[in-house]
């Protein structure tokens, strides 16, 4: 790709971001959204740790790397802290800090 072709596609895609969001925000801003969609972005969140990490887990992205036991240990800390507290903020959590605390032993 050439430098402008480069700088045309960051420039369609800024545009694009910026319509997709002022659809939300400037448009709809001031207005209150149907009961329906509220209780379907609530689901936002959890929506994204699985779709983030599902794919390293099943099309095995680090099987063989230096840490691969302490990311499926903090896989497992992950999942069981979310099934357990029923919360996003406290799976992630514990899931990073099982991450970290195993990769600094382990390293």
């Amino acid at each position: 790709m050439s430098d402008a072709q480069i700088w045309l596609l960051m420039a369609l895609l800024a545009v694009s971001t910026y319509l997709i969001r002022f659809s939300f925000l400037g448009i709809l801003g001031d207005r209150a959204l149907p009961g329906w969609i509220m209780r379907a972005l609530r689901f936002a969140p959890v929506a994204v740790l699985p779709a983030l990490v599902a794919p390293s887990i099943f099309l095995d992205g680090f099987a063989g790397e230096t840490h691969a036991l302490s990311r499926y240990v903090a896989i497992a800390v992950t999942l069981a802290a979310g099934i357990w507290s029923r919360s996003f903020a406290v799976a992630f959590l514990s899931g990073l800090v099982a991450f970290l605390a195993l990769g600094a032993v382990l390293a």
